[in-house]
């Protein structure tokens, strides 16, 4: 990991909002590259570190996906309801136990072996949130109840299981717009549909 704390200097920091998650506000010195400080202010969404994860059958050629609706997404224009991949913000847990949790809560199926393929912050410029990725195979047999979520936590979840091409075909026509979704279903085109 490459770090060079030597360029920034934190002069102030600042809470915004503390309600869901929290917001704050650093003002910070910056070292730029031809030697000058510039004086710089940006905002940071602290939501926690999250995990995610995609069902895969590879004799089917399937995938669970879930749709949801999400309120970001409908104030921006958007229907608000996402097709995604199963995923939770971590609070506490291990990635691994927060994925398995999160995928028996919102698709009724129980994760056998999980595999992690990677790490990535999604919104870098204002979101300090780092996702987890991870594949797991699933069989009929592994669905142990209906899923939809948890009413308590707002969730009302329908979960798809489709065709992995009509899934890929659904990224092209718009129908799947959610970037840990696309991540995944590229991974696995890549990887484990070739």
């Amino acid at each position: 990991m490459h770090a060079n704390t030597e360029r920034i200097r934190i002069i102030h920091v600042e809470t915004l909002s503390d309600d869901w998650y929290v917001l704050k506000k650093t003002t910070f010195d910056f070292l730029r590259a031809n030697g000058t400080w510039q004086r710089q202010s940006r905002e940071t969404y602290d939501r926690g570190h999250g995990s995610t994860l995609l069902l895969y059958n590879l004799a089917q050629r399937s995938v669970v996906l879930i749709r949801q609706f999400r309120l970001p997404t409908f104030v921006d224009g958007y229907p608000g309801w996402l097709i995604e991949a199963p995923a939770g913000l971590l609070e506490q847990a291990s990635p691994e136990e927060r994925i398995r949790l999160e995928v028996e809560e919102e698709t009724g199926y129980r994760v056998h072996a999980l595999q992690k393929i990677f790490e990535a912050y999604m919104s870098p410029g204002s979101v300090t949130e780092k996702l987890y990725f991870f594949v797991a195979e699933y069989e009929a047999n592994h669905r142990i109840t209906a899923g939809g979520g948890l009413e308590g936590e707002g969730e009302d979840i329908e979960v798809l299981e489709l065709r992995f091409d009509d899934a890929l075909a659904m990224i092209a026509n718009g129908e799947i717009v959610d970037g840990k979704t696309i991540m995944l279903l590229q991974y696995a085109a890549l990887h484990l549909f070739r």
